[in-house]
């Protein structure tokens, strides 16, 4: 039985550095953060359309690492992301993201305690705005009724962080 976990929250919270760290700690793969590769070669002025194509995106590149039957699945990020995108970007949310029901283990969510770095894909670099996002993430892991836990730190710090929040988790 695989069990899943998948980093949530804000840009710029080092997300996409701990995603590899963590796998490689677990004995586990990776799902890239779809998101991203999607922004790099179409760009980042979103609509509904492209939010759609992420979430698909998303589903699919999940299911095929599942289909290798890891013992550990780790994503950066996931469809409940592209939710959170969908409400900061159109201000509504998509039906189509809120049918999903093929959700992670634990979320692991990394505290906002990183400086903001400009990659090209990230769009809300403001300190109120990546407080919005960061709330707008949290509110999705709550409507959910989602296990989640902090994630906090630097470097192996973090990792230790997010390990611990593992372990004392009580995984299936």
């Amino acid at each position: 039985m695989t069990r899943h976990i998948c980093l949530h929250g804000a840009e710029s919270t080092g997300k996409s550095t701990l995603a590899p760290r963590l796998a490689r700690a677990l004995g586990g793969v990776v799902v890239p953060e779809f998101g991203r590769a999607y922004c790099e070669a179409n760009g980042t002025d979103l609509d509904a359309a492209d939010l759609l194509a992420i979430f698909e995106g998303h589903v699919a590149a999940t299911r095929a690492a599942l289909a290798t039957d890891p013992a550990w699945l780790v994503s950066d990020t996931d469809p409940l992301m592209t939710q959170a995108w969908a409400v900061m970007l159109l201000g509504e949310r998509l039906p189509e993201i809120d049918a999903l029901t093929d959700v992670a283990d634990l979320y692991l969510v990394p505290a906002m305690d990183l400086p903001w770095e400009e990659d090209g894909t990230r769009l809300f670099g403001s300190e109120l705005a990546r407080m919005q996002f960061m709330d707008v993430a949290l509110a999705e892991l709550e409507r959910r009724q989602l296990r989640w836990a902090w994630v906090e730190g630097e470097g192996d710090t973090r990792l230790q962080s997010a390990l611990t929040a593992i372990a004392t988790a009580d995984l299936p």
